[in-house]
């Protein structure tokens, strides 16, 4: 397949939520499998729910995640924005400002395909409330349509307020083939005659987005099934304007353990909140494309070049998919093992910094040796403060039953006093002493095995089992040693 464009078509309304960064993902992968093309259009026509910053934070998770784009909205490294690609402006208000949606309303209006409406919020609040006590569809009755276009530009000259809406047919079918939910037919006596332009004068989503689609060329319309009752009526005018319609795909909705879609109250939702767990680009990704998607082997670790070729919309899955943290957690350890020490050391580092466990001049080989000591036991960066959080403190709590027993066996003040010894003899605990100092003492005491280890380990961890003590007794470093055998 060629020419194939796909865009992810978000509002700056906040953060950027988990679904939607899933979406965003769909159509990238989608899009770079096709050696298509992926278009970032920003649709902010409703300037009520307008958020400060919020596009320059929509666009850093983007770029956090490794969704590129070809043409959009992008940030540069000072912070402004620019716009790049043939088919601009990519952010709705400026295409407005341009008077695209213009020309087109205008075009609807004197082809009787659309109409002026004159209500007034309260007969339209009274008529949904009164076709509900009836046990009807809510919708608009139509009164409108009454009006000629003579009359209604009249009324609109003198400054009467009004918005314009879609004149549906009567009693017509309208077919949307979708790919992942299949055919879906509605009949306009269900639907409602859809405002087009708002009485601010700005578009509706409804409008911009038909008439953005086409004129950027947008072959595929990939997005959430909440969008899905709209498509009859964006189906519709892409047949009252003569153009082609996309191929639709509605993607299922992300849900909770309890199989309602996550919510802000209840659950994690920003992407920049995972951002801040330490969760990684690639296995957020990765498991992102597993909510809804099934890759045709037993294979689910996926770097994001094996998504791009494995993915396609015919394994999408038609019901929501559940939002596991256990997955989640499964498989970023696993991306996270994929790094060296060396790398994932200077990924742990900001989390160690953030805790104020290190300094900023924290040696690079202990941190080597940190990123050594915990990478098969960490689920998110973020972990590394509660897992490390032991060897930056001077003294520890044995309070476990096990370490408590170890640490009181009789032999232990033997122990205590052969490790002190060889502390006293080195100016730095490097490598060659941490290897050594276990049997240094085996031999000066007779102690060996369990009675050897679980006693140490106890004395310098507050437990009996944890992180390689090798790895340990370098981390403590001389003088916290010190201070946990001798206070």
């Amino acid at each position: 397949m060629t020419g194939v464009r796909l865009r992810f078509a978000p509002s700056p309304t906040g953060y950027l939520h988990i679904g939607g960064l899933r979406t965003a993902l769909y159509n990238y992968l989608y899009a770079k499998g096709h050696d298509g093309k992926f278009i970032l259009r920003i649709e902010d026509t409703d300037r009520t729910r307008f958020v400060e910053g919020a596009l320059e934070n929509l666009i850093r998770s983007l770029q956090w995640a490794g969704i590129t784009y070809d043409e959009g909205v992008f940030l540069n490294a000072d912070g402004s924005l620019e716009q790049r690609g043939e088919f601009g402006p990519y952010i709705q208000s400026e295409r407005m400002a341009e008077g695209i949606y213009d020309r087109y309303i205008e075009d609807l209006l004197e082809r009787g395909d659309a109409y002026y409406c004159f209500c007034s919020k309260e007969r339209l609040d009274h008529l949904r409330e009164q076709q509900k006590s009836d046990g009807l569809i809510p919708r608009y009755d139509g009164l409108c349509r009454a009006v000629t276009l003579e009359e209604a530009r009249e009324r609109v000259a003198a400054g009467e307020e009004h918005v314009i809406r879609l004149k549906l047919p009567v009693n017509r079918d309208i077919v949307v083939m979708d790919e992942v939910k299949g055919k879906i037919v509605i009949n306009t006596n269900d639907m409602d005659d859809q405002v087009l332009i708002k009485s601010d004068g700005f578009p509706t989503y409804h409008f911009a987005v038909v008439v953005d689609d086409h004129l950027m060329g947008i072959t595929h319309i990939v997005r959430g099934d909440e969008w899905l009752p709209s498509t009859p009526k964006h189906v519709y005018l892409y047949e009252v304007f003569g153009w082609q319609a996309p191929v639709f795909v509605h993607l299922p909705t992300v849900l909770n353990r309890d199989r309602k879609k996550l919510s802000k109250r209840n659950d994690d939702v920003a992407v920049e909140d995972f951002i801040a767990q330490g969760y990684l680009p690639e296995g957020l990704v990765n498991y992102l494309a597993l909510v809804g998607w099934s890759p045709d082997s037993t294979e689910e670790i996926l770097t994001m070049e094996e998504l791009v070729e494995q993915f396609g919309f015919e394994r999408v899955s038609k019901t929501g998919g559940i939002f596991d943290r256990d997955k989640l957690n499964w498989v970023n350890a696993h991306h996270i093992k994929k790094y060296s020490d060396e790398e994932l050391g200077e990924l742990l580092k900001p989390y160690l910094l953030e805790e104020k466990l290190i300094t900023g001049d924290y040696p690079a080989a202990k941190l080597t040796l940190l990123g050594n000591t915990f990478k098969d036991s960490l689920d998110r960066l973020m972990d590394i403060q509660a897992q490390a959080r032991f060897l930056f403190i001077d003294q520890v709590d044995i309070t476990e039953a096990d370490a408590v027993e170890y640490a009181a066996k009789e032999h232990v003040p033997a122990l205590r006093t052969a490790f002190i010894e060889a502390l006293n003899e080195v100016e730095v605990v490097d490598e060659a002493f941490a290897k050594s100092i276990m049997k240094r003492i085996q031999k000066q005491t007779g102690v060996k095995g369990k009675d050897l280890f679980m006693p140490m380990r106890a004395l310098l961890t507050g437990k009996v089992h944890g992180p390689e003590l090798v790895n340990v007794i370098q981390l403590l470093g001389k003088d916290i040693l010190l201070k946990r055998l001798t206070d």
